[in-house]
């Protein structure tokens, strides 16, 4: 919205011209979302704890000592992340960018079904929440209607294409395999920053650091001189991703005020499978699908202890690799404080994005 008071007074203001730099939209997006979010924050936790007098309902078959630690606090937090995300993004962002919109309707999208899914989880007092095949059917729909939608945006030689890292000006055409390709991104992004969700702060802390990248890594494709000094695509529009990062940033931090241990609110399905699409999307409308594995490498290793916990649990006939999965979860067990995971999974993370970052330049 503001940027169009450069369209109007920018030519004879200083002041309103500012408005027409994405970097100077994108700290004003920061630091709106984040005051969104602590000027809401109170009332919005002691509404919720109001609605939902039992908090979330905790996994019998998770940690004993959750039962005691995590008992009573409210979830569903991810909807304070989401309303300082989008208020942020409407007042700062250019608003006729198509690839913003459906970047916009994807991160809402998810967020819709993490909440029913958490809706229900509150309803039944247990775990079990959406179906398993209802909610991949909604993911499904989401994930294909935005791959699809970007396929159309741009230029038509990348409209399928997808970079690699460490090399100069290197491009895969996938075809139509660009669909199913869009779909394990955003799909698995937004379920494997689920998993990771699991202690207080956990989760956001990484979501914030690989939006830092991407905030980067949107505008320098977006840019002409950059993009081409870096030798990576150029893909006009896409800069303007930036002030979705950044709001998405100033959100996270906003919700990780409560949100760090000992939490106040849990972010829940909403704001997981929200911030987890968000990032998947991302990845895609910049073409570095594969940086995204890199700088998100904290969401892929929850998610393969996932899946080698449970494929040698079925392999071994009832045999574990791990004390339990996810994995953070198998360090509580051997004896590491929730706030000594946080912190040391949170290094990991900004090792890995700064290995991301460094892949623009060796090429």
């Amino acid at each position: 919205m503001l940027y169009y008071l450069y369209t109007l007074f920018g030519h004879d203001s200083v002041f309103f011209n500012l408005f027409r730099y994405i970097t100077f939209r994108t700290v004003g997006a920061l630091l709106t979302a984040l005051l969104i979010s602590f000027l809401c924050g109170p009332a919005f936790i002691k509404w919720l704890k109001k609605k939902q007098r039992q908090g979330q309902p905790i996994r019998e078959d998770g940690p004993a000592s959750h039962l005691i630690t995590k008992k009573g606090t409210p979830t569903m937090g991810g909807v304070l992340i989401l309303f300082a995300l989008t208020c942020s993004e409407l007042l700062w962002a250019k608003l006729d960018n198509p690839y913003l919109l459906i970047l916009l309707l994807v991160t809402l999208g998810f967020g819709f079904v993490g909440a029913l899914d958490d809706y229900l989880k509150l309803m039944k007092r247990n775990s079990d929440g959406l179906s398993r095949w209802r909610k991949i059917f909604f993911q499904v729909t989401i994930s294909v209607s935005a791959t699809y939608g970007i396929m159309h945006l741009g230029t038509p030689d990348l409209a399928t294409c997808t970079s690699v890292p460490f090399f100069k000006n290197i491009v895969v055409n996938l075809g139509w395999f660009y669909i199913p390709f869009g779909l394990f991104v955003i799909v698995g992004a937004s379920n494997a920053v689920n998993l990771t969700d699991g202690l207080d702060g956990l989760a956001i802390g990484p979501v914030m650091i690989v939006a830092v990248c991407f905030a980067l890594i949107s505008y320098l494709v977006g840019n002409h001189i950059f993009a081409n000094y870096l030798q990576i695509v150029f893909i006009p529009g896409v800069g303007e991703l930036a002030t979705f990062c950044g709001a998405l940033i100033g959100a996270g931090l906003g919700f990780l005020w409560y949100n760090a241990p000992p939490a106040k609110v849990i972010m829940g399905d909403t704001g997981s499978l929200a911030a987890g699409g968000a990032l998947g999307t991302l990845s895609m409308m910049t073409k570095h699908e594969f940086i995204l594995a890199i700088a998100g490498g904290l969401f892929v290793l929850e998610t393969v202890s996932v899946i080698l916990q449970i494929g040698y649990f079925k392999w071994s006939g009832g045999k574990r690799i791990f004390l339990m999965a996810p994995i953070h979860h198998h360090f509580e067990k051997k004896g590491w404080s929730e706030p000594t995971i946080v912190f040391r999974f949170w290094i990991i993370s900004i090792v890995l994005a700064l290995l991301a970052l460094s892949t623009l330049k060796l090429r």
